[in-house]
């Protein structure tokens, strides 16, 4: 559905709302202007490496343990080998990594040609020069709609300096920091 049946006001406060169609203009809006960190999800399965993006990621699900949760598409041909592996690899991708998130999400290409990255003794494999990383495993799934949330045990963390990749609206907007005093 798009605005043409609709009232025209969409979109400019919250007394205008609309019902959530799926698939619709007006979800796509709401859901692509939730700025979210792109992270790279990657192992390595019959010693082939594999990896995919989300921008679905939530952590601190839970403190102890250390969990977080990310959601995959059911369609998607990368998620059921990818969750084949002990341990998965999340790679919060740094601000100057949009290039290597087109790449690690591109269907018909070698993923990982000219990437670099670490493999660590699990199996997890991660982004080089990413913000942040976490060596995860699978702890549970759920069904929802044509989306599967999972559940992730966090095992170890790393932490660098860069800002994390942004995905909002189509793009990849640079954040802004403000000092507090």
């Amino acid at each position: 559905m798009t605005l043409a049946g609709l009232d025209r006001r969409f979109g400019t406060d919250a007394a205008v709302l609309v019902p959530a169609v799926a698939h619709s203009d007006q979800v796509r809006a709401v859901f692509g202007g939730f700025p979210a960190a792109v992270v790279a999800l990657c192992a390595v399965v019959d010693g082939a490496p594999y990896g995919m993006v989300a921008t679905s990621l939530a952590v601190g699900v839970s403190y102890d343990p250390p969990m977080a949760l990310f959601s995959a598409r059911n369609d998607s041909s990368t998620w059921p080998v990818l969750k084949k592996a002990g341990r998965i690899g999340a790679s919060v991708l740094a601000e100057h990594q949009g290039a290597a998130c087109r790449q690690l999400a591109a269907k018909d290409a070698d993923r990982f040609a000219g990437l670099s990255t670490r493999v660590t003794g699990h199996g997890p494999l991660f982004v080089e020069g990413a913000s942040s990383w976490m060596d995860c495993e699978v702890a549970g799934e759920l069904a929802a709609g044509d989306h599967t949330v999972i559940t992730f045990r966090i095992h170890q963390v790393g932490h660098g300096p860069e800002t994390p990749l942004l995905f909002h609206d189509g793009r990849f907007p640079r954040m802004r920091h403000e000092h507090i005093s």
